[in-house]
């Protein structure tokens, strides 16, 4: 069963993650101007690439919350949110600091992973 979570979650983030974009990318390219990436439409193994790297991390996710016993909700939401400030968070303040990455752009992606974190984690805890 925690695999087709696993799938859901990842083709919802997927989609959830488009929107996501459609909805910060001009907020983006307001405060940034010509500083904003122009990321245009994905090519196909691009979002396939995508679709793959949610499902790695959906099974990541699984893999720890099944070991931590924390798969049902509202644990799986609290375990989220704990990975979410511990890998996403902790790597982009990084990209900030040492790589110059606007820190709207390392927001944006912030929220990003925060979304698709807690649609793994919704997911896998409705599943389970």
């Amino acid at each position: 069963m925690i695999v087709w979570g696993i799938a859901v979650a990842a083709v919802a983030a997927f989609v959830l993650s488009s929107v996501y974009y459609v909805v910060t990318t001009p907020l983006e390219q307001r405060a940034l101007g010509d500083r904003a990436l122009d990321r245009g439409r994905p090519a196909p193994w691009k979002v396939v690439t995508e679709l793959v790297r949610t499902a790695v991390v959906g099974a990541g996710f699984a893999w720890i919350a099944a070991q931590s016993d924390l798969l049902a909700l509202p644990s799986s939401l609290l375990l989220a949110l704990v990975l979410w400030v511990a890998f996403p968070v902790v790597l982009l303040a990084g990209s900030i600091i040492w790589e110059r990455v606007p820190w709207q752009t390392a927001a944006i992606h912030a929220g990003d992973w925060l979304l698709k974190l807690m649609l793994v984690a919704l997911a896998i805890g409705l599943i389970h």
